[in-house]
C-alpha cells in the first residue's frame, strides 16, 4: 500500500460504492463533492485536488444534513470511521 500512497481509509471503499450504498439504503444520490466534504470533516485525507476554482472568493455549496448522515453512515459501514 505505500507504494500507491494510500491511506487505509481510502484503500476501503470508492465514491462509486459510497454512492451505490448511499443510494441503495436511502434512495438518494450523493454526490462526490458531498462526500469529500464528509471525508474532510472527518479528517479522512484526501488527494489534493487539481480542478480548482479560478478564484479564490468562490464558493462550494454545503452538504444538506440528510446527505451528512447518511455518508457517514456508508462510511461506518465500510469501517472507515
Amino acid at each position: 500500500m505505500d507504494e500507491l500512497d494510500l491511506t487505509s481509509a481510502e484503500a476501503k471503499a470508492t465514491y462509486k460504492e459510497i454512492q451505490d450504498w448511499v443510494q441503495e439504503m436511502y434512495g438518494f444520490h450523493v454526490t462526490n463533492l458531498n462526500i469529500a466534504q464528509v471525508k474532510q470533516k472527518h479528517g479522512i485525507i484526501e488527494r489534493e485536488n487539481y480542478n480548482k476554482p479560478k478564484s479564490e472568493d468562490s464558493r462550494q455549496p454545503g452538504c444538506p444534513e440528510e446527505k451528512v448522515k447518511a455518508i457517514e453512515d456508508a462510511l461506518r459501514h465500510f469501517q472507515m470511521i
